[in-house]
């Protein structure tokens, strides 16, 4: 019997282990950022691209974001960056399959072939240009 096997023939309560593990790691980040005001400095560190170039690299903001869509704001997130958002969601999504395939005994396999990272990729690359230009101003943190 493979690892693969025995997860699908456990328990519901127990195949919910891992995903109820990664979700409490989560949850005690989003709460520890809700907690600890990344907008009051000194609590976080600078990033150092901006600290060194002034540029703003696709994770600028994203302290900042989590801090304020742990508080509902989603508005503010989206500001402070509108690409962290898009990734709360996305994992928000892909947990959610996971259970319910957990639950019901099917394996939980999210595979990302080339296309999907070189879009990933794509994505991030031109948010951080169009961030950084004048007319992308309402991206930056």
């Amino acid at each position: 019997m493979t690892k693969a096997d025995a997860q699908e023939t456990g328990t519901p309560l127990a195949r919910l282990a891992v995903p109820a593990g990664i979700m409490a790691a989560v949850v005690g980040a989003f709460g520890y950022v809700a907690t600890v005001d990344p907008n009051e400095p000194g609590h976080y560190p600078v990033c150092p691209l901006f600290q060194i170039t002034g540029v703003y690299c696709p994770g600028c903001g994203g302290l900042r974001s989590a801090h304020a869509f742990a508080h509902g704001d989603v508005l503010a997130a989206l500001q402070d960056n509108a690409a962290a958002v898009v990734a709360y969601v996305g994992f928000a999504v892909v947990w959610t399959v996971w259970v319910v395939r957990t639950v019901r005994g099917r394996p939980a396999r999210v595979v990302l072939g080339t296309a999907h990272l070189w879009a990933i990729g794509a994505f991030l690359l031109v948010f951080t240009v169009v961030r950084n230009l004048p007319v992308g101003g309402w991206l930056r943190p």
